[in-house]
């Protein structure tokens, strides 16, 4: 069964991409699809094999970054058997295989010269010649390529051929990056967050909290709605409390005050219910240690973490998520630590 497409977004610039794609469509002309990682390149390369006369024929994708240098041009144009070590057998290309339907080259940038010079052919006159062989094969392939580098650039720097880009960009769309869609983000948290909701069988979506909406909208977006789609669907499934509306939004999952190789990050990740900004309000960095000697070092040690907690808990007013953001504890770390000090059923005075 084909994938369902989801364009999801209302903003200027979304929209003109994805019109753009579809009146591209219907031509039987190379497309480029521009963009920075996670913005949707597959996506409209589906749209413009869906929307074309070559519907019922084949998809066929490739990620050129995908394959070592040596085994591109053996995967895009095929090999005969014995062509070289491990070609066991006569095998069909890429180009091949998409006879009759689109060709989708994925990070295009990334292909070596060899690979562009006959990927320029194969354009140009419509054949193939598998490697190994000496006869060229006929095939009707429409090619749509997406990288997220600016290949004029490269022309200029010697690294990708002038004559392939002049025939591969009949159209070019360039996809906006998130942080540029502007009234987006909360479209699109909503749609994962409530598909998630529903893939963990809760009875209704509680939606957001006012607070993480705001952290959602003013997080700069690098990884771009696929990065949306994981921050989302990772606080849903975190969240232990189906009927009150998601508090806690965690946007680096590799957070932690074990961190290898780097201190843990100061800045809190969590934005939480009741908290006059985005985020989780912070301890105060220096605490106030026991001026008198002790003789007994472990009660000590017991007693002044006991009176951490307790401090950091006024601070976020009894909200444990956000509690362990302050603390740059897992929200199961502080359970855990809370356990140990008896602290579980504290209460605001």
């Amino acid at each position: 069964m084909p994938r369902v497409q989801n364009f999801i977004g209302s903003s200027l610039a979304f929209m003109d991409a994805v019109e753009r794609a579809s009146r591209a469509a219907p031509l039987n002309r190379p497309v480029l699809v521009i963009g920075e990682r996670g913005t949707g390149k597959e996506l409209i390369a589906e749209r413009l094999h869906h929307l074309s006369s070559r519907w019922a024929g084949p998809l066929v994708t490739m990620n050129c970054a995908a394959l070592p240098e040596n085994l591109i041009e053996a995967e895009l144009f095929g090999h005969e058997a014995g062509a070289f070590t491990g070609a066991a057998k006569t095998r069909k290309g890429r180009f091949e295989e998409a006879d009759g339907g689109t060709l989708f080259l994925d990070e295009l940038a990334t292909l070596s010269s060899p690979a562009q010079d006959r990927l320029l052919r194969a354009v140009e006159y419509g054949e193939i010649t598998r490697i190994g062989a000496s006869k060229p094969v006929k095939v009707d392939v429409r090619i749509v390529a997406a990288t997220n580098e600016h290949l004029p650039k490269l022309v200029d720097e010697g690294r990708f051929r002038a004559d392939l880009l002049d025939r591969l960009s009949f159209e070019v769309v360039t996809l906006p990056p998130l942080r540029l869609r502007a009234g987006d983000v909360p479209l699109l948290a909503e749609h994962f967050g409530r598909r998630m909701a529903s893939e963990l069988e809760w009875g209704g979506w509680p939606g957001f909290s006012a607070e993480a909406k705001l952290a959602l909208e003013r997080h700069p977006w690098p990884g771009n709605v696929r990065e949306l789609r994981n921050v989302v669907e990772r606080a849903v499934y975190r969240w232990d409390e189906p009927e009150k509306p998601i508090a806690a939004i965690q946007f680096d999952p590799f957070s932690s005050p074990w961190a290898l190789g780097q201190a843990a990050s100061q800045t809190p990740q969590i934005a939480s219910e009741g908290a006059e900004e985005n985020v989780a309000a912070p301890v105060a960095s220096e605490q106030r240690l026991p001026s008198h000697v002790t003789s007994d070092f472990r009660a000590a040690v017991t007693s002044f973490e006991r009176a951490i907690l307790e401090e950091a808990l006024k601070a976020n007013r009894f909200n444990q998520r956000a509690t362990a953001a302050a603390l740059s504890l897992s929200y199961d770390q502080l359970r855990h630590a809370l356990k140990r000090h008896k602290l579980m059923d504290s209460e605001p005075a």
